[in-house]
């Protein structure tokens, strides 16, 4: 059964960090592109950050550009998302995803990924 467990979510002040970890189980996911979204309250799920099998394409939402930072760590099936200067308008709950299509260009719609977290909560205060 396939899993993906974020963590490293909680409360954090504005201009404060935050590494949020997803592991994944039940296969291995070196061969696949992984991605972070977001959703706050009464809002549609959003593209945070992308990474392609590699490590070596990455996406990024415009929001967060220049002050998140995707990685991945495929020895350990794991993916990680680093947060810095994080604002109020950053609190959500973050998704990781995987999709199904090995070698896929890391895609920026939650409709080509096919594997979801249940999500971790991230709040940043003023």
């Amino acid at each position: 059964q396939v899993q993906l467990a974020e963590s490293g979510g909680g409360l954090v002040q504005a201009g404060g960090s935050l590494r949020l970890s997803c592991a994944a189980s039940g296969r291995s996911f070196s061969r696949n592109a992984m991605g972070w979204f977001r959703q706050a309250p009464g809002k549609e799920r959003e593209f945070v950050a992308a990474i392609s099998w590699s490590g070596g394409t990455m996406n990024y939402a415009d929001s967060v550009k220049g002050r998140f930072t995707i990685s991945r760590d495929n020895a350990k099936n794991t993916v990680y998302l680093q947060m810095n200067s994080l604002k109020p308008e950053d609190t959500a709950v973050y998704f990781c995803a995987t999709d199904l299509i090995p070698f896929a260009r890391p895609s920026i719609s939650t409709t080509d990924y096919r594997y979801w977290g249940q999500g971790t909560q991230v709040t940043v205060s003023s």
